[in-house]
């Protein structure tokens, strides 16, 4: 059953609440730019907390467990665009296609969601302009800025996955995810891989498609920008010490990336 609904429907989020898109490092002249969309795990007043016990709201299933602390600290480090998306994905998943079942699900792994049942088509389309619209909309506008700019695009969308799922282990410590342009996926997970200490997946745990996710899809792939997205194993990522020991990482590759790139002429234009 699904809980009171605002009265006004069309306006899911007061004026004090909490903006959906977070940026850092705007002006950026990096060629990297990077997206978060399981960023936050906030959830708007008028849903009164979708019926879901806190407790449930700290796991997996409300946002990506430790990616909000590695994004900053990647974008900090190498200056490079961030923009992320501050509402839990139980409220409305901002890599799913708005018409997908996972957009606004009614059960996440085995967690029933009660504040998602029984929505109407006007409930559902008030997620969507509170928080879905406003993300992407200052994705695709910062995208069309860089764009008359003149500066080269590479689009690197993060997320972290759980350990286990449905009561299976997952060995992977990270992986590079793509659907139909691999280039910079097979570059990043090749580097990755000679680290000699990670077990890297090649589209694991998930693999990047039109009907599951939005994001490299729309932003990647229909603007012909050279992209990739990144999983990272949450208990890697839990705490700070792991955050910042991903962020180091990950920026002294994508650096050996883009120098790559640059020496052998392929640096998108």
């Amino acid at each position: 059953m699904a809980l009171p609904a605002s009265a006004d429907t069309l306006r899911l989020l007061d004026d004090d609440e909490v903006p959906p898109v977070l940026e850092e490092n705007a002006g950026s002249q990096s060629p990297f730019f990077f997206t978060c969309d399981h960023y936050g795990r906030l959830v708007p007043r008028a849903l009164h907390d979708l019926g879901v016990p806190a407790s449930e709201m700290e796991r997996h299933i409300a946002w990506d467990i430790g990616i909000a602390g590695v994004a900053t600290l990647l974008a900090k480090e190498m200056d490079v665009h961030l923009i992320a998306q501050r509402y839990s994905r139980l409220v409305i998943d901002c890599n799913r296609p708005f018409e997908s079942a996972g957009s606004i699900p009614l059960i996440s792994e085995a967690t029933e969601i009660p504040g998602n049942g029984g929505l109407d088509a006007a409930q559902a389309a008030a997620r969507r302009q509170a928080i879905f619209v406003p993300y992407h909309t200052r994705i695709a506008q910062a995208l069309d800025a860089r764009k008359a700019r003149g500066l080269p695009t590479i689009l690197v969308s993060l997320h972290s996955f759980t350990p286990v799922y449905a009561g299976i282990a997952r060995p992977w410590h990270i992986g590079t995810l793509y659907h139909r342009d691999d280039r910079l996926p097979h570059l990043l997970r090749d580097k990755l891989r000679l680290e000699g200490d990670l077990v890297v997946g090649d589209n694991e745990p998930y693999a990047v498609s039109d009907t599951t996710d939005y994001t490299i899809p729309v932003h990647g792939e229909r603007r012909g920008l050279m992209h990739t997205g990144i999983e990272i194993r949450q208990d890697l990522i839990g705490d700070q010490s792991g955050q910042h020991q991903w962020a180091e990482r990950l920026a002294r590759i994508l650096r050996e990336i883009e120098e790559e790139l640059h020496a052998r002429k392929l640096m998108p234009a």
